[in-house]
């Protein structure tokens, strides 16, 4: 059966196989962009201060629950999230499943201070640059998308481009690999890619299981105070939350209310 991931996948790869752009040509244009605002550091600076970090997520729609607000003002829910004390902001960037966008990122980065993730399905070379090239600071890979040899290749491209990166895994055999990769950064995924179903016991059971010297985000499924409060006692450090944010009416006091002093 073929699921919506699947599609999303396909799409992305079909992309990077036609795309004839000469790779050492990006890769040195990437390496010359101004060091990235720290992304990780900002995360452990809140939990160092007993709290917990919310990379607070721009985003028009979901493949869950569909559009989530079609006139999104990147710049000001970015200023919003700031406001309300955000560590970073993700924002989504694919536009034919999201109706995301890079002019999004770029709109987003270009009002805050704050370490921006690009949200996308990173599928090559070229998309780690292409990360690097728009201004992202931290760029996501998939384990579910990639298999362990590609994790491996596309987390040593970003460091030697010089952009953070967040693994994003669901069970063990992708923390795995992860860890293999280099990872210095995990993000455990709440939803199922296929069923995006939220399975809020995954999170506690893989917290258990990742590295102590790594940084550890809770993805999807955080609903509210209640579930920040429950995903700090299991260990995360982070929690990166989307839709409860992006269709608040005021999402900077919600974001306060994730926060955990």
């Amino acid at each position: 059966m073929v699921t919506y991931l699947d599609r999303i996948l396909d799409r992305h790869r079909e992309i990077a196989a036609a795309d004839c752009r000469s790779l050492p040509g990006l890769i040195e244009a990437a390496s010359g962009r101004p060091p990235v605002r720290p992304f990780a550091a900002s995360l452990r600076r809140a939990a160092d201060l007993g709290e917990l970090a919310v990379i607070s997520e721009i985003k028009r729609r979901s493949p869950s629950r569909g559009a989530l607000d079609a006139e999104l003002d990147p710049a000001r829910l970015a200023t919003a999230y700031e406001q309300g004390g955000a560590a970073a902001i993700s924002v989504l960037t694919d536009e034919e499943f999201f109706a995301g966008s890079v002019a999004d990122l770029q709109a987003a980065r270009s009002v805050v201070s704050l370490p921006v993730l690009r949200k996308d399905f990173t599928v090559s070379p070229h998309d780690v640059c292409d990360a690097r090239l728009m201004g992202a600071d931290c760029v996501l890979l998939i384990a579910a998308a990639l298999s362990p040899a590609e994790l491996i290749d596309l987390h040593a491209l970003a460091d030697r481009v010089g952009i953070e990166v967040l693994v994003e895994i669901h069970d063990e055999a992708e923390l795995a690999a992860a860890v293999a990769a280099s990872a210095r950064m995990i993000g455990v995924n709440q939803r199922d890619l296929i069923s995006f179903q939220v399975d809020h016991e995954r999170a506690s059971r893989m917290a258990r299981l990742i590295p102590d010297h790594l940084v550890r985000v809770a993805e999807s499924g955080v609903r509210d105070a209640a579930d920040a409060r429950a995903l700090h006692a299991a260990g995360y450090h982070a929690v990166l939350v989307g839709e409860t944010l992006v269709t608040a009416a005021d999402p900077a006091g919600v974001l306060r209310e994730m926060r955990i002093g």
